[in-house]
């Protein structure tokens, strides 16, 4: 029995992978296969992060409300902005490194260690909140693998991740910690955290 042309054949699973992802080919890096692999595995847990935190910046700047409405709209999208550069940039050192760099939606969501934020909307003190727990988890994320880096040779990693991830992400800090001044929170101690989010439950 023919197949009808008029349907369309549906692919799944790996029998279409030409490399399968946590593996690393070779490259003329002079660098060691681990210390290629442990970058890249690093470098994607990262860049899930990075990919979370970039879509809460454009969540929040479509949902953003209040009398800060104008400025707080205008910075989230100047920070997606940004964070989309991030995403790009980890995305190639993975591949240069000679990995298979973290893609889908799907699959973005099943590896970030960052909080889900509700569908619904939430007020800006929460936004800002959310995004500067997220950003400080990145931040310790990419220090720790900018240390793991450097141990083992490998410096354009380690350069990434210090000139690029970690002073993206203090800067970024530093403008939405200013726009919690005075909001009793913009130290982001666990007794700070735990009354914040009881007060919006």
């Amino acid at each position: 029995m023919k197949n009808n042309p008029s349907q369309k054949t549906h692919l799944a699973g790996r029998e279409t992978e030409i490399q399968q992802y946590g593996t690393v080919v070779d490259r003329p890096l002079s660098l060691d296969h681990k210390v290629r692999l442990a970058g890249a595995d690093s470098l994607n847990q990262i860049l899930a992060d990075t990919m979370t935190l970039r879509d809460m910046y454009k969540k929040h700047h479509w949902q953003v409300s209040g009398p800060t409405f104008y400025q707080l709209h205008l910075l989230f999208d100047k920070h997606y902005g940004e964070q989309s550069e991030l995403v790009d940039v980890l995305a190639e050192r993975i591949q240069t490194l000679g990995g298979v760099a973290i893609a889908m939606a799907h699959d973005v969501a099943e590896t970030s260690r960052v909080a889900r934020v509700p569908r619904g909307r939430e007020d800006a003190t929460m936004q800002l909140f959310r995004l500067l727990q997220a950003h400080e988890l990145i931040i310790a994320e990419a220090r720790e693998a900018a240390h793991t880096a450097g141990a083992s040779g490998d410096d354009g990693t380690n350069d990434l991740l210090v000139s690029d991830v970690l002073r993206r992400n203090e800067l970024q800090v530093w403008f939405v910690s200013e726009q919690l001044a005075g909001a009793g929170i913009a130290d982001n101690n666990e007794e700070a955290a735990g009354s914040l989010v009881t007060a919006h439950a």
